[in-house]
Order: structure tokens, then sequence, then C-alpha cells
């Protein structure tokens, strides 16, 4: 069980206000600032600092912030396994994104649960961000997701590669002869919401180009994959959307791939759990066979 006074430390940490920590763990905000010094004296370092009005951590209490919530979250894994010790089921809890869960779990997890008859599965859905954070705060075994992810907080697995591909109504009509990517801004484009992996990778790709979403014309924020086909369908206006999420349409000959001289790109999927974590090699085994249970339902590809 960690020390009241790291509970304090990891309060301050989520609201970087030493008043807001106190009305969260119901103390007094000289109780906050007091267990805040006790630590710095323990560690012999400065854990905050003032920038103005706003507090931000220090290198060290950057470190001691990380190795708490490791600990925190080894303490949930080992209370959940200790539960879990007096019977044959054991439950794994794993968060995919909206493209992953709805496009490229289904196989591999299907493979799994008749092989593993004895396992509970928990798959919750969310974006990127949401799901980091649920791993940060111990409520997920791991993660599938195909966001850019901070490599130093988590250790990571490569499950697939996909293409990004930009699509439209097969009707749709483009300017004849070979495009670039600018040549699309006259579009409504269709994406996704603000901390989802595939907007994210959208955004970086436009940078290098020295563009921006609000270069387009007109845009349509959806939360969505499927409403987004939809409207794509609809011919509502161009989207950046990976292969694997219109695979299906594009062969019905419903959307079809925009080609651009200037854009083609695949991107990772990866596998995510907290670095430094105990049970580091129990997952990544499970993540290898994943991998596999994916080649095996996607005929090797």
């Amino acid at each position: 069980m960690l020390d009241f006074r790291i509970e304090t430390f990891l309060a301050a940490c989520r609201h970087m206000n030493f008043t807001a920590a106190a009305e969260e763990l119901h103390i007094t905000q000289p109780a906050v600032s007091q267990h805040i010094r006790f630590l710095e004296k323990k560690y012999g370092a400065e854990l905050f600092v003032r920038d103005g009005k706003r507090l931000e951590l220090t290198r060290a209490g950057e470190i001691l912030k990380r190795t708490m919530i490791t600990m925190e979250n080894h303490q949930r894994a080992m209370e959940k396994r200790m539960r879990e010790s007096g019977n044959a089921v054991r439950t794994l809890t794993m968060g995919v994104t909206m493209t992953i869960g709805e496009y490229a779990v289904t196989g591999p997890l299907a493979r799994y649960l008749n092989l593993h008859p004895d396992v509970n599965v928990c798959l919750r859905f969310g974006n990127t961000d949401r799901l980091l954070e649920a791993l940060r705060a111990g409520e997920m075994d791991l993660a599938l997701s195909e966001g850019y992810i901070r490599s130093e907080e988590f250790d990571t697995e490569l499950f697939r590669r996909e293409w990004y591909i930009p699509v439209c109504a097969a009707g749709h009509a483009l300017p004849a002869g070979k495009q670039k990517l600018k040549d699309l801004l006259g579009e409504r484009l269709i994406l996704r919401e603000k901390g989802s992996g595939s907007r994210k990778i959208l955004e970086r790709n436009l940078a290098a180009r020295n563009l921006k979403i609000s270069d387009f014309i007109h845009y349509a924020e959806v939360e969505n994959i499927h409403t987004m086909v939809s409207l794509l369908v609809r011919d509502c206006g161009i989207a950046f959307l990976y292969e694997a999420a219109v695979e299906q349409e594009i062969r019905q000959g419903l959307l079809k791939e925009i080609r651009l001289e200037d854009f083609s790109m695949d991107h990772e999927f990866l596998f995510l759990w907290n670095k430094g974590s105990v049970f580091s090699s129990e997952l990544k085994k499970l993540c290898e066979e994943w991998i596999q249970l994916d080649k095996d339902a996607s005929g090797g590809r």
C-alpha cells in the first residue's frame, strides 16, 4: 500500500494545484504542502516548481511520479491476481481504439476465445488518449492502438501495419490528371474527433507538408467510423482512413481510393502496457500469441 504522502503527491500531480489536491483528499492545503515538503526532504530533491501561477514538476518529480504510478498499477494488478487465484477463471481486460476494435480485432479475438475457454475477456473501446489514461490508471492489462505513443511510458509490441489512404465515394468528381494532397483542400474533410489515433496521424502528415485541418474549406467531425463510412458512401466529402475500415466498400464499388502523387503511408497498430510492469513477460507472450492468431485469421498476410 502506498504511503499516504505519496497519495498526496499523486493527487497534486493530477491537478497541478495543491488546493485542488486537498479538496480531492479532504485534507487542508497546508497538509498537502507539508506532505510534499516531507517527500522532498526524504528524497533530497525538489518535486515542484512554480512558473508564475503555474505548478510544474521537476525532473525528480517526474521520476517519482512515473515510479509511483508503476507501483500503484502493480498493486492493483496484484490484488486482481490474488482475487482470481482461488478459481480457475482469469480475466483479461484489453482496450482497443475504435478502428481496431471494429475492423482488425474480431478475427484474432474469436480464435483466442475458442482456444482459451477458461479466460474472461473484457474489451473496452476508446480513442487513443482515453486508452492511455486507462493504462496509466491501471484499469486495463494492455491496449491496442494506432496512435503515436510516448514509448518512455509504455512497452510496445507491433501487432500489424496497415495502409492509411484517402477515400471518397466511387462517383465523386475529382480533377483530371495527377493530384497532390493540396489539391484536396477544396473538399469537405470528414475526420475523427480530437484525441483519436487516426486524427493524430492525419495531423502529422498534413504538418509534414505545411498543411493543417483548417486549410480544408469545410470539415465534419465524427466520433464513429461507421458513420464516417456512411457519409463517404453518400458522397458527403473525403476522408483519410485505414484500408481495413473501407476495403469492403471499395471492393463493392461504393468507395474508391484517391491516388495522390505525394501521399503514401502505412502505420503501426501497437500493443501497449505500462513500462516496468512485473507482468511484462506474460503480456509480451500474450501479444505474440495474438499476432500469430491475427496472421492465421487473415491468411498469413
